[in-house]
């Protein structure tokens, strides 16, 4: 334990903006510093729609796991920013899915990869909770993920569950993203889920790209941008439930979310759960 310590603590990047900091940031959290912070204000100078994107987000994520947990699945395991700590109490996913729930109780495992994020989320969570455990790990290392003692022994594995995948901006290489997708659809128990998000510049001004696409070299390097066209294509042969790949606040809305509400586009990120069978 002490060695992971030092090595997270090693990894903490305090003036590089780190995307999982800048959600906790937009939601009003305290695990975040002054450069992701400074991103905000940047973003939303060149485009005015950065906090109000970040909270369509949480409430995508919301809807998600609500819908799921209505369908009867109980466990889940969120990859990416999922758990900012700005949120009220009550309001994490997993008590989204614990409300939702009618005759058990969720089991969800966070996996994040952020230090700050890790540390927040494992002394905020973990010690109120039997049924919800935190994991480091990496998108980019799925099969490490996948084969954490943690995921496999704290989940039921001959019953369905969900992953949500927050953090495909990470993955810029389309033919590991195709294989982070097979590889969860190999292991998971038939009639699971499968939810992706996916930033998208398809909405933003032409006049305004030149200075979109610096800025974000310049602030988050490495963050992949896709097309709508793209993502179908990284998602083709799965079946999505309805309404399918839509604009995040198209995804189900309801009467409590209204970011971006009257311009899903302004989100700047498409949604989609696939089930597998």
């Amino acid at each position: 334990m002490r060695q992971r310590a030092i090595r997270n603590l090693a990894k903490l990047e305090m003036t590089h903006a780190r995307l999982t900091r800048i959600l906790d940031a937009a939601a009003g959290g305290k695990n975040n510093f002054v450069a992701d912070r400074d991103v905000i204000r940047r973003y939303d100078q060149a485009a005015p729609i950065t906090t109000t994107a970040a909270r369509a987000v949480l409430e995508y994520l919301r809807r998600v796991v609500r819908h799921l947990a209505n369908e009867g699945v109980d466990q889940f395991v969120i990859v990416g920013s999922g758990v900012p700590s700005g949120l009220p109490p009550g309001r994490q996913l997993h008590d989204v899915a614990a409300d939702a729930l009618r005759v058990s109780v969720p089991r969800v495992v966070y996996v994040e990869n952020d230090p700050m994020v890790l540390a927040g989320a494992r002394a905020t969570i973990e010690p109120v909770t039997d049924l919800v455990r935190v994991v480091e790990g990496d998108v980019r290392e799925i099969d490490d993920i996948l084969d954490d003692r943690v995921l496999q022994t704290f989940l039921d594995w001959d019953r369905p569950m969900a992953v949500l995948l927050l953090s495909t901006h990470s993955l810029n290489d389309d033919e590991y993203f195709h294989y982070v997708i097979k590889r969860i659809r190999q292991v998971v128990p038939e009639r699971s889920y499968l939810s992706v998000l996916q930033t998208t510049f398809d909405a933003i001004p032409a006049e305004l790209l030149p200075a979109i696409h610096d800025l974000l070299a310049m602030t988050l390097p490495g963050h992949a941008i896709r097309t709508r066209e793209e993502v179908e294509a990284l998602l083709e042969g799965l079946v999505l439930v309805d309404p399918g790949l839509v604009w995040i606040p198209e995804w189900r809305p309801d009467d409590h979310d209204t970011a971006c509400a009257d311009q899903p586009s302004a989100s700047g990120n498409y949604g989609a759960v696939a089930r597998i069978p």
